[in-house]
Order: structure tokens, then C-alpha cells, then sequence
């Protein structure tokens, strides 16, 4: 109940101001609000498509996700035109197709990619529904949005073959949102790091603790895997550009 009166009187301001890359900068300076104006955008400012595909994703347990998150991408996607999306952790497919529909709205030439055991692990397992193949539900999933298909590999991110295809080529963004446990998240850090391109982004999903963030009661503040890694980030070598509630968004600068 605390939850949805939060997100009513959010809804009340109304619209809010564009968000510009110069904008960003507010997400360190001021967490909670910056959070609240991307959540307030989703409602207001993106188009009816990317609101459609939230809604689609929300119901039957397809995704999870916060309807800030849709904001965060189309800005992402707005500024950098990432043509070579790569996901850890593909669940259902709700990210993935996020960015394909994002390379569709945008113009951008480029292809999508998952990595996933698309079976019962790790800290993903109480959320698994055994009767659902999670595999073929994807493609089901970017079908429904007239999407083209995206290149998945059912493996453990951590899997040899699964190694060698995100080292496979230069990646212009890739969403780390697979074993939340710090073991597997530190090996996912440090695979696909060197494999983004320079002035590409790693995005870590559940990475908000210890940041100053406090989320709404119908938001997650994160998990301390995730939150740790982000913390242990050589700042040398990737810059932190955005936090948009427990995701956080590097840049890498050589």
C-alpha cells in the first residue's frame, strides 16, 4: 500500500523536464529524486511503445525490473547507440528485447545477445517456473513485439564456451544481471570488462548499496554482490555515468 501511494503522488507532479546527458550528473548528486524523475519519464515521455512492452513483461511473472529501468535504457540507447548489446542473464527476455527495441526505435544497425543456463541456479532458482522452457519463452517474447531474434547461448556465464563468446568480439554495451552472488558477479566483471569496447558500457543490475540511495517502498535499493563489485571498479579504467536506482552504468575509458 505504501508502495502505490508513493507512485500516485509521483504521478501527480506530472511531466517532468527533459533528461539530458548533462542531467546524469544528478543521479550521484541526488539519487532518491533523480530515480523518482526517471520514473515519472516512463509515464510521461516514452513512447507508447516502450510502455507496452513494460506492461507486457509485468504480468505472468515474465520480468521483473522497475518501470525506471525502461528510462534508463532509452537514454542509454538515445546517447550511445549500442549496436552490439550483449545480456548476462536472460530470464525471459524482458532486457533483451528492451534492447532490440530500443536498436529498432533509435535506427541502429546492430544485433542482441544472451547468455543464460535457462534452468534452475544459483540465486535465480525460487523465481524459476519449472513448466516454462525460459529458452523458447524469449523468442516468444521478442515475436510478440515483432522483434528479430536475438542470439542466445544456454550456458552458465562462467562456462568456458560461454567465456569465449563474450570474448568473441567488441561488445558496445553489455548488462551484467546474471548470479547475484559475489563469486559469480566478480567473474562476470572481469570476463566482460576487456571485452567491451572503449567508450562502451557495462551495466550492473542490483549494484545500488552503499551509495546513498534509498529506495521507494515499490523499488529495491540491491543485493551486496552486485553492490560490491561496483564499489571494487578500478575508476582509472571505467567511469561511473549514471545511477538509476541499484543500476549502475560504467563507461570504459581505455
Amino acid at each position: 500500500m505504501q508502495g502505490w501511494l508513493e507512485q500516485k503522488a509521483l504521478l501527480k507532479k506530472g511531466a517532468p523536464a527533459e533528461i539530458t546527458r548533462v542531467d546524469w550528473q544528478k543521479s550521484f548528486q541526488e539519487t532518491n529524486s533523480f530515480y523518482c524523475e526517471c520514473y515519472r519519464y516512463f509515464h510521461f515521455n516514452l513512447p507508447s511503445q516502450f510502455k507496452e512492452h513494460r506492461k507486457y513483461f509485468s504480468v505472468e511473472r515474465r520480468g521483473f525490473g522497475e518501470d525506471a529501468f525502461h528510462t534508463m535504457w532509452f537514454l542509454l540507447f538515445r546517447e550511445f547507440k549500442p549496436a552490439r548489446f550483449l545480456e548476462i542473464g536472460v530470464w525471459r527476455g524482458q532486457t533483451t528485447s528492451l534492447a532490440a527495441l530500443n536498436q529498432k526505435w533509435f535506427g541502429i544497425a546492430g544485433t542482441v545477445a544472451g547468455i543464460a543456463p535457462f534452468q534452475p541456479s544459483g540465486d535465480s532458482s525460487p523465481f524459476h517456473d519449472a513448466a516454462v522452457d525460459h529458452q523458447a519463452d524469449t523468442i516468444k517474447n521478442f515475436n510478440a513485439f515483432h522483434l528479430p531474434h536475438p542470439k542466445l547461448l544456454k550456458a552458465f556465464s562462467t562456462d568456458a564456451h560461454a567465456i569465449e563468446f563474450i570474448q568473441s568480439q567488441p561488445w558496445d554495451c553489455i548488462y551484467i544481471d546474471g548470479d547475484h552472488e559475489y563469486p559469480t558477479v566478480k567473474a562476470d566483471w572481469e570476463n566482460c570488462a576487456p571485452a567491451v569496447k572503449v567508450g562502451g558500457l557495462v551495466v550492473i543490475d542490483d549494484a545500488g548499496l552503499d551509495t546513498g540511495y534509498q529506495a521507494p517502498h515499490f523499488a529495491s535499493t540491491g543485493i551486496s554482490g552486485p553492490s560490491r563489485i561496483a564499489n571494487e571498479i578500478d575508476r582509472s579504467t571505467f567511469q561511473e555515468i549514471l545511477q538509476v536506482g541499484h543500476n549502475r552504468v560504467f563507461q570504459r575509458l581505455k
